[in-house]
């Protein structure tokens, strides 16, 4: 008797794409593949269905935002697939190379762009289901160094940022909307001269050496949120 395909389950916030995606794998021979509805995470790990051990998880790593406003992050999900027993392969669509070394970390078998042909993804889905490489070792740990010397660089400027006095963090943002030293001083009823010096202890403590660079530190910290 032939063994009935691994349980597959496509998690993506785009409903034609994980309904299309789900879709294309039952034609291809998996039968028990079906896309799940991604609210929340906690919802989703609820109903993840943990009694089945052996299946693999097709995870999108931007996964939009709930109900509330707040991200959904794919990355978070996979450790707490692979804990319970799913293979996890993620796809990415423009995804950041550090986010996907964060998948692999977390014990993601690899990532399929959205935009690779459908027998890429068959080939990559048997791959992680024998259980044989999906990414290149070379490139995996490429990927997964990437990811945490972001994560380094994350924490760090996140520490300098935290040094800055209240009043340097407000002339931060000044400077991150664009205002010069004079607009500044004339908030703040001060002179021209004070602002200055208060600027040069910003990139001191940022460890930079010009407003420019301090500015694209702070962009950076709030695309990478906290």
């Amino acid at each position: 008797m032939r063994r009935a395909a691994a349980p597959i389950r496509v998690v993506d916030d785009h409903q034609l794409v994980a309904s299309s995606l789900a879709a294309g794998l039952r034609a291809a021979g998996y039968h028990d593949t079906r896309h799940l509805p991604i609210r929340s995470i906690p919802e989703l790990l609820a109903t993840i269905g943990w009694i089945v051990r052996t299946g693999l998880v097709l995870l999108d790593l931007e996964l939009g935002h709930d109900h509330t406003g707040g991200r959904i992050d794919g990355v978070a999900l996979v450790a707490p697939l692979r804990d319970a027993g799913w293979r996890v392969l993620a796809l990415s669509d423009n995804t950041a190379p550090e986010r996907i070394g964060a998948a692999l970390a977390a014990g993601a078998a690899g990532a399929v762009p959205k935009a690779a042909p459908f027998a890429t993804l068959l080939t990559a889905l048997r791959n992680t289901l024998a259980d044989r490489p999906v990414v290149p070792e070379a490139q995996r740990r490429e990927l997964i160094e990437h990811h945490r010397r972001h994560r380094r660089d994350h924490r760090d400027l996140h520490e300098a940022v935290a040094a800055l006095t209240v009043r340097e963090r407000e002339i931060l943002e000044h400077m991150a909307a664009g205002r010069r030293a004079q607009a500044i001083a004339e908030t703040y009823v001060v002179s021209v001269a004070t602002v200055r010096t208060q600027i040069r202890g910003v990139l001191t403590k940022l460890g930079v050496n010009s407003q420019l660079e301090a500015v694209a530190l702070y962009s950076r910290q709030h695309r990478s949120g906290p």
